[in-house]
C-alpha cells in the first residue's frame, strides 16, 4: 500500500461502520461529523486559531511552518500516539480532515513515519458529506414508504422496534417529537441528524428492502429537521393508524415519560434528581401554554403539583396518571384528531399493534427472528 493511500468508496465505509479518525480541529468536528467518527485533532482549536492568523498575514507557507513549530516534539508525539492507539483498537479505521488535504496529508505521513498505514479519505469531510446528502436526496427513488401514525401514548415505537425495516426518525433525533419529548442529552447537530438518517438509508436498502416503515413526525423533531425533499416525500405515502385503548395509552406515557425519566434523571442528578425533573416538566407546560388555554393551562399544573407533592409525601406515583389523562384528552387527542382528519385520503388501515403487524405480514411482507433477541421481526417487502 502507498503511504499516502485514498480512497473514495463511502459507500463501504457507510455499509461496514468503520471507524473513522477526524483530524479537524473540535470547535470543526462539533459542528458535524459521521458515525463512529473520533475527534483526534492534528491542531486543536487555540492553534488553528493562531495558524489562521498568520496565513491572513503571511500566506500558506509561512502557516504551514508555524504549525509544525506549534505541532513537534512531545506534542507531535502524543498526537501520534493517539492515533496509533486508536488503529491498534481499530485496525481498519480511515483518516479525514476537511477537504482531504494538508492536514491529513500531514497526519497520514507521520503515521506511516511511525511505522503504520493509514487510508485517507479523498476529499475529506466535505466529499463525504456531500454523498451522504446526495444519498438522501436519491433515496425516494429507490423504496415505498409507509408512515405509522396514532395518537399520543399508542406505542408507535414499540411497534417500530418489531419492524426490521424501519428508520426510527425520533431516536436519530433523540427526542420524542413532542412538546414534553425532549431528553437530558442534547439533540444531535442538524449535520450529525442528515448523517445519521443516510447512514440509516443505505444499510436498509442494502438489505434489499424495497419498503421502509417511519413514524408520522412532520417535518420537525424537537429541534431538527427532516430534509425538505425527504419530508415532502414522506408527507404523500401511505398512513397506518395505530389504536391503542385509551388506558393503555396513558400506561404507556406514564411508563416513558415519569417512571422511566425519573430514573434517568436520577443517574444524572442524584439527589436533586426530582426537582430537576420537575423543572423541566414545568417548563414543557409553559411551552404549551398558549396553545392549551389559560384555564386548561391552569388545571394540568394543579394536577401535576397535586401528583408531585404526593409523590413527596408516600413516593405514590398514581396521580401522574390523572394528570396525564387530562393532557391527552384536552390536548393531544384534538390536535391529533385534527390532523389525521386531513390526512385521511392517505390512510390505508386502522387496527391494534397485533392487527397492524398482521397487516404487513398479509401485504408480502415475511417474518424474522433477531439473533439473541428474540423478537419477531416483521419485514416489508
Amino acid at each position: 500500500m502507498s503511504n499516502l493511500e485514498q480512497s473514495s468508496d463511502f459507500r463501504s465505509i457507510v455499509l461496514h461502520n468503520t471507524p473513522l479518525i477526524d483530524v479537524r480541529a473540535p470547535v470543526e468536528f462539533h459542528k458535524g461529523a459521521f458515525a463512529h467518527a473520533i475527534n483526534l485533532p492534528l491542531i486543536n482549536d487555540e492553534e488553528r486559531h493562531l495558524i489562521g492568523i498568520k496565513y491572513k498575514q503571511e500566506g500558506n507557507a509561512e502557516a504551514v511552518k508555524l504549525g509544525l513549530e506549534l505541532v513537534s516534539g512531545g506534542v507531535k508525539k502524543e498526537r501520534i500516539q493517539a492515533w496509533s492507539d486508536f488503529m491498534d483498537a481499530n485496525p481498519h479505521a480511515k483518516l479525514y480532515c476537511f477537504r482531504g488535504g494538508q492536514r491529513s496529508r500531514i497526519s497520514q505521513a507521520w503515521i506511516s513515519e511511525s511505522g503504520k498505514e493509514i487510508v485517507r479519505l479523498k476529499g475529506g469531510y466535505k466529499a463525504f458529506r456531500n454523498f451522504l446528502m446526495q444519498e438522501i436526496q436519491d433515496a425516494p427513488s429507490r423504496f415505498t414508504p409507509l408512515i405509522l401514525g396514532g395518537r399520543t401514548g399508542s406505542g408507535k415505537t414499540l411497534l417500530l422496534k418489531k419492524v426490521e425495516n424501519s428508520i426510527d426518525l425520533e431516536a436519530l433525533a433523540n427526542h420524542r417529537g413532542s412538546s414534553f419529548g425532549r431528553k437530558l442529552t442534547p439533540q444531535p447537530s442538524q449535520i450529525n441528524f442528515e448523517n445519521a438518517l443516510a447512514y440509516d438509508l443505505i444499510q436498509s436498502l442494502d438489505k434489499g428492502f424495497q419498503s421502509l416503515i417511519f413514524e408520522d413526525e412532520g417535518r420537525r423533531v424537537g429541534s431538527v429537521y427532516i430534509p425538505k425533499t425527504f419530508a415532502d416525500y414522506l408527507s404523500r405515502a401511505p398512513l397506518i393508524v395505530l389504536e391503542t385503548p385509551d388506558e393503555e395509552r396513558v400506561q404507556i406515557t406514564f411508563f416513558e415519560y415519569i417512571v422511566s425519566e425519573q430514573e434517568n434523571y436520577e443517574k444524572m442528578f442524584e439527589e436533586d434528581a426530582l426537582d430537576e425533573w420537575r423543572k423541566d416538566i414545568q417548563n414543557a407546560m409553559q411551552r404549551i401554554s398558549k396553545r392549551i388555554g389559560l384555564e386548561r393551562y391552569k388545571i394540568v399544573c394543579a394536577l401535576f403539583e397535586n401528583a408531585f407533592k404526593e409523590q413527596q409525601k408516600s413516593g405514590n406515583l398514581e396521580l401522574y396518571k390523572e394528570w396525564i389523562r387530562y393532557l391527552l384528552k384536552e390536548y393531544y387527542d384534538p390536535m391529533y384528531d385534527y390532523q389525521i382528519l386531513q390526512q385521511a385520503s392517505r390512510v390505508v388501515f386502522r387496527g391494534s399493534h397485533d392487527a397492524i403487524l398482521e397487516y404487513l405480514h398479509h401485504h408480502g411482507s415475511t417474518t424474522s427472528v433477531v439473533p439473541n433477541i428474540g423478537t419477531t421481526e416483521v419485514v416489508l417487502p
